[in-house]
């Protein structure tokens, strides 16, 4: 198993396009790491960078303290898991599983040990002499997944491995491959997503990567309740947390802000005096919203637009006269007939935000 370790890698293409860079990283040997961000951000690019199948334009990638930048693929002791399954129609799941083995001329004895232990792992023990398309979704990925744990590799590398599964086999496949680490404590894994569900229940760390660079890393909870920036705070969260601009009117150990119309909310985050009068997006999440108490201020004070009655929770969604985004509500339970009523709504100081020129005021821990 192995530490990982880049430092100010860049991606360039045709000597125009660039794609990533100063992306500087530690990786630490049994850590689950998730790449995560939008669409186009670089993430299975970096991905295809550390398994040499993209090559590094800038910096420098190190597995356990040996610079692999100009290493062969196959010679650096990683196993890749590709979105597709690229299985081998004609052959058995013994026989998808046994492939790099036997390319290698590995003796049966250690070719039957390595597929029936994958194999174990994975629950597949009772369709090894199926062919792929006698499997379900799930299945096939979990042979997949087989094929790179009998190579017994340093690292194990993930590319959107769930994204062409439905919902529920999505859930299903999640949850095995948070087995398979449990089952794997040394083993040091990258796995790559555009689904912040994917990465809030998996990782060790999550590395979030936006404008072709890092836009924060850290546990799942320390990016839910600690975003460092807009773009991580409305990116991890769902519904996303909400943004409303407003005035710095009162500082101290806790602050207060006018926000753009009526509304007015209070932030535990301490302030100066010197940031009297700033211009702030206070950000607060639809689930931190409950009903305001009497004579409390309320972050929002409006009607109710829209709703969405999922069982569990209410979404509510207010559409603001002033030309601000939509704001959202999360309230537990059923709340029927709320639609078009007007409700008071507040947070907990510890639970509001405040952003300046993009960034979190919230003090460095």
């Amino acid at each position: 198993m192995a530490n990982l370790k880049l430092t100010d890698i860049a991606k360039v293409y045709g000597g125009k396009v660039e794609v990533l860079k100063h992306i500087n990283l530690d990786i630490k040997q049994g850590e689950l790491i998730v790449f995560v961000g939008p669409s186009g951000c670089g993430k299975s690019t970096l991905l295809r960078m550390i398994a040499g199948l993209e090559k590094i334009s800038e910096g420098k990638l190190e597995i356990d303290g040996q610079v692999v930048n100009d290493v062969p693929p196959a010679q650096r002791g990683i196993a890749m898991v590709f979105q597709s399954y690229a299985l081998y129609p004609h052959m058995t799941v013994r026989d998808n599983m046994a492939f790099s083995l036997k390319i290698a001329k590995k003796s049966k004895s250690e070719i039957d040990t390595a597929v029936n232990k994958a194999a174990k792992i994975l629950q597949l023990e009772d369709y090894l002499d199926r062919l792929p398309k006698a499997l379900s979704g799930g299945q096939r990925q979990r042979v997949a997944i087989g094929r790179a744990i009998v190579r017994d590799p340093k690292v194990y590398l993930f590319d959107e491995p769930l994204s062409n599964l439905d919902a529920a086999l999505r859930v299903a496949t999640r949850l095995e491959i948070a087995q398979l680490k449990e089952s794997m404590p040394e083993s040091t894994m990258i796995y790559v997503t555009h689904d912040q569900v994917e990465a809030m229940t998996l990782a060790d760390r999550i590395v979030v990567l936006a404008n072709k660079g890092i836009a924060q890393v850290g546990s799942p909870l320390d990016l839910y309740e600690k975003p460092d920036n807009e773009f991580v705070a409305q990116f991890i969260g769902s519904p996303s947390m909400n943004l409303i601009p407003g005035e710095i009117i009162a500082t101290g150990a806790q602050t207060r802000v006018k926000l753009d119309g009526e509304g007015e909310a209070i932030s535990a985050i301490p302030t100066t005096d010197a940031d009297m009068g700033k211009q702030v997006n206070v950000g607060v999440r639809p689930e931190d919203l409950t009903i305001a108490a009497a004579g409390e201020p309320a972050i929002i004070d409006g009607t109710v637009n829209i709703i969405e009655a999922l069982g569990e929770v209410t979404l509510l969604y207010f559409m603001p006269e002033r030309g601000q985004d939509p704001i959202t509500a999360k309230l537990h339970g059923i709340h029927s007939g709320i639609r078009g009523t007007t409700i008071r709504l507040s947070a907990d100081p510890t639970k509001v935000h405040l952003f300046y020129e993009g960034l979190s005021m919230r003090p460095k821990d």
